[in-house]
């Protein structure tokens, strides 16, 4: 499990294939580093209506997982998200966290494993 947090930058259409198998990518663009890196994450299955919540410059934090897999010698790499929050705005001197606020929560959701 791995977190990362920015801003969403692109949100793609939902893909529906054949077999009834669906997905949603997005891409989050981090700024901790000098150079903005632009992730892109997906959402398989139910997860999709993550997605669906999402506007283009919501600042989020995502969770997810690292899939990799073979297929004709070549390698893949994908980033699934199965959580995404609302980044908390980290505000005044205090070591306190901010209030928790329901209306900032995207979604809360555990892994179905």
């Amino acid at each position: 499990m791995y977190e990362l947090s920015g801003t969403v930058k692109v949100i793609f259409d939902e893909q529906t294939f054949g077999s009834g198998f669906n997905k949603r990518e997005f891409v989050v663009t981090t700024a901790d580093d000098k150079y903005p890196q632009d992730i892109k994450f997906e959402c398989l299955k139910e997860k999709v209506e993550l997605v669906n919540k999402l506007k283009t410059g919501d600042k989020v934090k995502v969770t997810f997982d690292i899939n990799g897999r073979e297929w004709n010698e070549k390698y893949f790499v994908n980033l699934k998200a199965f959580r995404i929050e609302a980044a908390g705005a980290a505000g005044g001197n205090s070591d306190e966290p901010p209030p928790f606020d329901p209306s900032d929560e995207i979604l809360d959701e555990e892994p179905p494993f």
